[in-house]
């Protein structure tokens, strides 16, 4: 399954946030929160973090920067099953690296879930968009 589309959320004062009634079904067996690098949070189904983990397993052997951010990866990624509501409970130490605030905004991205901090979401948006743009890159996807 592909997940697609962008949908506004707000944190409840647990933490938690409910996730788009879409991405659900995939999910609802288990699934894995982390980190990404642009300072969002990503949500992989299991099968998909296995497919991730393997690949940065085996790129971690080739330095020991590449350790180290194989090590940040998996320390800070939790496994979850959303509870009957669809929600998901944010760890404290992931909604600070995320910068998450109240308002957040979760993005499908093909095979993952992106879960951002909704002003930093629009800065990235504004600058990706022009850059993408600017660049011709969307062209190259045939659009």
């Amino acid at each position: 399954m592909s997940f697609l589309g962008e949908f506004e959320h707000s944190l409840d004062e647990k933490g938690r946030v409910i996730l788009p009634a879409d991405f659900r079904p995939p999910l609802a067996a288990g699934a894995v929160l982390g980190v990404q690098t642009d300072g969002c949070l990503a949500v992989w189904t299991k099968e998909e973090f296995d497919r991730v983990s393997a690949t940065v397993k085996e790129q971690a052997r080739d330095s020991a920067t590449k350790i180290k951010a194989a090590r940040v990866f998996f320390a800070n990624a939790k496994e979850f099953t959303p509870d009957a509501q669809g929600r998901v409970a944010i760890p404290q130490k992931l909604r600070e690296f995320a910068q998450l605030d109240r308002e957040l905004v979760i993005v499908g991205v093909d095979d993952r879930v992106e879960i951002w901090d909704r002003a930093r979401w629009r800065d990235q948006v504004e600058r990706e968009g022009a850059e993408a743009l600017a660049s011709g890159e969307l062209v190259g996807f045939g659009l």
